[in-house]
C-alpha cells in the first residue's frame, strides 16, 4: 500500500482506534507542542514498572514531528520536557523543523543531479597505468 492510495489515511486512522481508546480511558494529558501533537502518560503506574508515555500526532503520524524537548520526555531521559526558558537552551540553536525528506521543501546540495557546475579545464580524470 502506498501513500498515493486514497484509503491510506482512512486505514491509518482506523488502526489508531486502539490508541485513542486507551488514551481516553487510561491516559493523562501532559502537554501540547508547537505542532499540535498531544503527549500523554498512564493514569496509574504499577510499582516497579516504568511509566508509559505516548504521543497523539496532529495530522499524519511521523516520528520526526516530535521536537527534541518532547523526545527526551518520551524516552524517559527527563521527567519533564525542557522549558523555553531553560538554561539548557542555547542562543545558537535553530528552531525545530520536522523531516522534509520527500517533500518539495527537502534540502538538495548544490551538486545534486543537474545542478552541478560543469567541470572546467583544470579537471583531469585518473587513468591507471
Amino acid at each position: 500500500m502506498s501513500k498515493s492510495d486514497p484509503n491510506f489515511s482512512l486505514i491509518r486512522r482506523l488502526s489508531q482506534l486502539g490508541t485513542r481508546w486507551q488514551t481516553f480511558f487510561y491516559g493523562v494529558k501532559v502537554g501540547l507542542d508547537q505542532f499540535g501533537n498531544r503527549y500523554y502518560r498512564d493514569r496509574k503506574t504499577q510499582k516497579g514498572v516504568r511509566e508509559r508515555r505516548w504521543v497523539i500526532y496532529a495530522g499524519e503520524p511521523e516520528a520526526s514531528k516530535v521536537p527534541p524537548e518532547w523526545h527526551i520526555w518520551l524516552h524517559h531521559t527527563a521527567d519533564a520536557p525542557i522549558a523555553a526558558a531553560s538554561p539548557l537552551r542555547k542562543i545558537w540553536q535553530k528552531p525545530f523543523e520536522p523531516n522534509q525528506t520527500g517533500t518539495p521543501a527537502a534540502y538538495f546540495p548544490p551538486s545534486h543531479a543537474g545542478r552541478r557546475a560543469k567541470a572546467t579545464g583544470d579537471y583531469e580524470s585518473w587513468k591507471p597505468d
